[in-house]
This record gives structure tokens, C-alpha cells and sequence, in this order.
């Protein structure tokens, strides 16, 4: 994923955009670039590497002007360099792009280009946007006309923005398929567009998200959404209610550490307003679920990608125990080539922090065109996943800046939860004694996240004792089992260590293989229906000489006399569990990290969203 800001008003756009592209480094971070109208010439600065190089740069060649646009970058086609950086400029110098998205036929096109005497000045498929762009407009189109035939030439899913030297009261934009969000912010006077929404909060709340294959022509008063195909639309205004005092990192000293912390209050607002303790009910208004509905569901689909896609596997657990109904869990990257057996009594439903993952919103269509009724658990408020979803669950998180998912992994564990309460109770599967239970359980969660995190430090000494390992294994079972796979891929996202999360049980089918005094176990052994089996398995473990890390409940000293070191976390129900049992694996990804000098925010090769394929 990439970052992008564009400004059109009577301010400087270089401080607008600058410190828009500094809310959204976290989608990419391999370059960046910005591009301004300057006494009618367009002025560029690139730079390989993070934004503070770009910064520094334009401090030593300053450019001033409006209309401006930014970018940051996450390379696809082209090696990371100032060369392959957006913006990039057409050859008549008149006509700069910014894009998100991979121009499919980029290689025939190019070729095209090339063969009518077009220069081409970097690796990347982004730059055929702009050069055909110039071609429409050397035969005597406008620059919204050019744009509309490019975006109508070019394959694949985008998010484009482009400025013309010879048209300086407008920026055209476009969203074409499942690419990187468009969003446009409505000011007084002037306009904002941008990749993502903390971009522009501190400029205006007022923003109009394009759709799929919509464009829109922005000046300083106006804002003209149309299909590709020319006809006008009347786009819906969202009033965003983020803080962006929220995307700061206060007193931590990484995005990471601080969204770990917020968990306390995430959860607490994931429960606001949806729980009503009082009556044992669950309320999930924007799902849009009836009896009618609830009682014709005979299986659910959960399709995810990476951490999200863990926290469907505790979903499917969960949805399986409380609702009884039959969940798979499939990669969204695989869901639409695995020819997935739906109709109109399935459920599609898709998890994802940004909603705006591509490989998600292409599992979610393809369900749509098998007929099934589409439901997301979301982060991001006007996302794609939850617009062109029959119901949706909000996360309740708020930003989440931090590459490596944190608190956007425990919030859909509870949203689940409740989903599966409430399934089953429209169902008629539970009675009112046991759903009570469930429901009353959740009023425990903030305050055991909150003890949990109150052991850090004791995290902290067992990161230093692991700094210098070189490869972990992690062990699970029942709804634990994903903790195993998350632990694993969060020390692998951000420490770079080799880890490997396996179900506990299949341990002697091969892995056992592994272990000796150099390899370290981390075996998840709360108290619940599976701790006799994980107890087996650490014993395994120690057997083989293996170094044992275990997350257990307080007070278990059978643990305790067989582990070398225990990551303590306080007793909770085991349905539950899954929030409580991350947490010590987050902290200790996040402390060998910092350990290691990492950065944890950004860590290499990463960004916080997958736009393409």
C-alpha cells in the first residue's frame, strides 16, 4: 500500500502535504515524493528512504505553491530509488501522478508508448498513467477527459491523482476496483485528498469516500464526483469523528507499545453500546441480522489475510461452540480460486483493519456473485469492505499506525464473540441462563487485558534472555491454537526471527525434529479444556532439551516447575482467553525488536496494508 495527500487552496500545499504523508508513512516507506504548482511549472522532490529524507531535501530545495500531491511508496514494479518515486511527470513536464495500485498491462502499454518516441524515466507501471495522459491531451482533450480515457485504458485496481501545469484549478482523482482507498476532504475555500483518513483530520472531518470506478474533478469551491463513463453522482458526506491527537505517539515510544496499551480502552469501547448486561444481550445494529436471517444461515465463510486471518480461526471456534453453526476459514488470496461451495444461505465474512486489503474485498465479490450475504468486521470507518457489505462490526480501535496489528487483532476476537452470542440466540440454540454467562463474561475483559499488560516488565526480562535466538517454536491448541500462529508472526514481523506457530498436538508428527538447547518453545497453557494436553506437550519439549517459554495462568505450578520461564497472565475464561493470552506474546515480540534496534513501526519489506495482489 502507498500514501497519498493532495491540496488545492490558497495555502502552501509543501507543509499540508508533508505532514499529511507523515500520518500515512505507515503504508509505505521505501520512498517518497511530492509535487507542487509553483509560478506555473510543476516543481519535484523525491527521495529514496523514509519521509525525513524527502523532508530533508526539500529543506535544502524548497518548492511553494498550490495545487500540490504527495506520496509515499511501497514498491511493487522497480527497485525502491528516488528514480521509481511518485510523483512522476509526464516528458512534457506539464502533467504529474501519484498511484496506488499495479497498472496491469503496464508492459504493453509501455511498449506502446515506446514505439511513439515516449521516454520512459523509471521501472515503474506508474508512469504510463501520466504519459498516456499526456497523449489524450496532445490530441486536444482536457485533463479530465484524458484521465477519464486513461483510466478506462489501464487494467487492475487504483487509486490515482493527477495535476496538470495547463489546468491549475483542479486535481483530477480516481478509485478504479479494489486499489487503495480515495478519500476527499471538504474545506472552506479549499480541498484534500488523500489515501486514508488521518491524513487530512486536522484540516476537516467533512470527507467523501469515491467508490469503485468513480472519479472526481476537485477544485478550490467544488467537488464534481462522476462515473468513469461521465455521469454525475451525488456522493454521500461522512462526518469523521477521529481525533488526530489519537495517531500521536504521546509518552511511548512506539506507535506499537502505545496501540498494545490502548487495548484497555479499545476493548472497552468495542463493548460500549453493544452489550447490555443487564438483560444477557448482544446488540449489533449495523449488522443488519434478523431471526429470519440468523435461522437460514447454514455455514459461514471467514476470509481474512495474516493476523486477521487468526483472528478468524478463534472466530470459527467460537461460532462453532456458541451459535453452532459450520465456519471455514479461508485466506483471502485463496477464497476465489479454491471455487468455495456458497449460496444464498452462506455467509461471507470478511476481517480486515484497513478494509481496503484487495485480496479480502476480491473474496468478498466473488461471494457476492455466488449469492451469499456479506458481513465484515472493520477498522476503518467508510472503508470498501464495510460499504459494499450487507452488515458490518466495527472495531471501535480507532487508528492503528503500527505495521505489525495489535489491537486490531483483539477487538474482532470480542467482536466475534459477541456475533456468536447473538447468532445463537436468534437461532434459538442457547438458553437464556447460558447466554447470560457469555454475555457477563465480557464485563471481566478490559480489566484482564489491563492486568496483563501491567506485567511488561517481566516480559521484558524474558525478551532479554531471547534477543539472540535464531529461530522459536510455538505451540497451541483448541482456541489457542491461532495464538501460536499470531505469536509467531508478530516475532517474525518485527524481530526478523525465524518463528514457526504449530498446533501443539501435530509437534511429534515432525517438529519435535527441531528441538534441542538452541531451539525455544513458547507453549500457550491457560487453564482451559486443552491444558492437560499442552502440559504433554511441554514436557516433550523439555525432554528434548528445549527451552520452554510458557503463557499460563496465575497460581499454575505445575507450569511453573517445568518451564524456565512463564509469561503470567490472570485466570479468564477460556472462551476469552485468546485476548488475554496474545498479550504477552505482543510485548514480547515488541521488546526483542527494541532489544535489537529494530524498528518496529515499520519494519522491512512491510506495509500496514496489502492493496494488490
Amino acid at each position: 500500500m502507498c500514501g497519498i495527500v493532495g491540496y488545492i487552496g490558497p495555502r502552501d500545499a509543501t507543509p499540508i502535504i508533508l505532514n499529511g504523508l507523515k500520518r500515512l508513512e505507515y503504508r509505505g516507506y521505501d520512498s517518497a515524493g511530492i509535487a507542487v504548482l509553483e509560478n506555473g511549472k510543476i516543481e519535484v522532490r523525491r527521495e529514496a528512504g523514509k519521509l525525513a529524507n524527502l523532508e530533508a531535501l526539500v529543506g535544502r530545495e524548497p518548492l511553494s505553491g498550490a495545487p500540490g500531491i504527495g506520496h509515499t511508496r511501497w514498491a511493487t514494479h522497480g527497485a525502491p530509488s528516488a528514480r521509481n518515486a511518485h510523483p512522476h511527470l509526464g516528458n512534457g513536464g506539464r502533467v504529474v501522478v501519484v498511484h496506488n495500485g499495479i497498472v496491469e498491462n503496464f508492459l504493453e502499454l509501455k511498449d506502446e508508448l515506446a514505439a511513439e518516441g515516449t521516454v520512459f524515466n523509471s521501472e515503474t507501471d506508474t508512469e504510463t498513467i501520466v504519459h498516456l495522459v499526456e497523449r489524450h491531451q496532445a490530441s486536444g482533450l482536457t485533463l479530465t477527459e484524458a484521465a477519464r480515457k486513461t483510466f478506462k485504458t489501464i487494467r487492475g485496481a487504483h487509486g490515482v491523482v493527477l495535476i496538470s501545469a495547463d489546468e491549475p484549478d483542479k486535481i483530477v482523482c480516481a478509485r478504479i476496483g479494489n486499489a487503495g482507498g480515495v478519500v476527499i476532504g471538504l474545506g472552506e475555500g479549499e480541498n484534500l485528498i488523500a489515501s486514508d483518513i488521518p491524513a487530512i483530520l486536522e484540516h476537516t472531518r467533512r470527507v467523501i469516500f469515491l467508490e469503485s470506478h468513480q472519479m472526481a474533478i476537485v477544485t478550490r469551491d467544488s467537488v464534481r464526483v462522476e462515473t468513469l463513463d461521465g455521469k454525475e453522482l451525488q456522493p454521500q458526506i461522512h462526518v469523521v469523528a477521529w481525533d488526530p491527537v489519537a495517531a500521536e505517539k504521546g509518552e511511548y515510544r512506539h506507535f506499537m507499545q502505545k496501540e498494545i496499551h490502548e487495548q484497555v480502552r479499545a476493548l472497552t469501547d468495542t463493548l460500549a453500546g453493544r452489550v447490555d448486561f443487564e438483560r444477557g444481550k448482544i446488540r449489533l445494529p449495523e449488522l443488519n441480522l434478523t431471526p429470519e436471517i440468523a435461522r437460514r444461515i447454514q455455514k459461514i465463510y471467514i476470509t481474512a489475510c495474516g493476523t486477521a486471518a487468526y483472528a478468524g480461526m478463534v472466530g470459527k471456534t467460537l461460532i462453532e461452540k456458541i451459535a453452532r453453526v459450520p465456519v471455514e476459514v479461508v485466506i483471502g488470496s485463496e477464497f476465489r480460486y479454491c471455487d468455495p461451495i456458497v449460496d444464498e444461505n452462506t455467509v461471507v465474512l470478511a476481517i480486515s483493519q484497513s478494509g481496503e486489503t484487495a485480496d479480502t474485498l476480491a473474496a468478498m465479490e466473488e461471494g457476492r456473485k455466488k449469492g451469499a450475504l456479506l458481513w465484515s468486521i472493520v477498522n476503518a470507518i467508510g472503508s470498501q469492505a464495510m460499504r459494499v457489505a450487507d452488515g458490518s462490526i466495527s472495531m471501535q480501535t480507532g487508528p492503528e499506525i503500527g505495521v505489525a496489528s495489535t489491537k486490531a487483532f483483539t477487538a474482532p476476537l470480542v467482536d466475534q464473540y459477541m456475533l456468536a452470542i447473538l447468532l445463537a440466540d436468534l437461532r434459538g440454540v442457547i438458553d437464556e441462563k447460558t447466554r447470560k454467562a457469555l454475555v457477563a463474561d465480557l464485563r471481566l475483559v478490559p480489566d484482564l487485558v489491563g492486568r496483563t499488560l501491567e506485567r511488561e516488565a517481566e516480559v521484558e526480562k524474558v525478551a532479554h534472555a531471547l534477543k539472540d535466538i535464531r529461530g522459536c517454536l510455538y505451540l497451541g491448541r483448541g482456541i489457542n491454537m491461532p495464538i501460536a500462529y499470531e505469536g509467531a508472526l508478530k516475532l517474525k514481523e518485527i524481530s526478523y526471527i525465524h518463528a514457526e506457530g504449530y498446533p501443539a498436538g501435530e509437534m511429534k508428527h515432525g517438529p519435535i525434529a527441531l528441538i534441542d538447547e538452541n531451539m525455544p518453545v513458547v507453549c500457550i497453557a491457560p487453564q482451559d479444556p486443552w491444558h492437560e494436553k499442552m502440559i504433554s506437550q511441554i514436557q516433550q519439549a523439555r525432554a528434548r532439551n528445549g527451552t520452554v517459554i510458557a503463557v499460563a495462568t496465575d497460581g499454575d505450578e505445575l507450569v511453573r516447575g517445568m518451564a524456565d520461564h512463564v509469561l503470567w497472565v490472570p485466570e479468564c475464561p477460556w472462551r476469552l482467553s485468546p485476548v488475554v493470552t496474545v498479550i504477552p506474546l505482543q510485548l514480547l515480540a515488541y521488546h526483542i525488536a527494541t532489544i535489537r534496534g529494530l524498528d518496529v513501526d515499520q519494519p522491512r519489506n512491510l506495509a500496514k496494508s496489502v492493496t494488490v495482489e
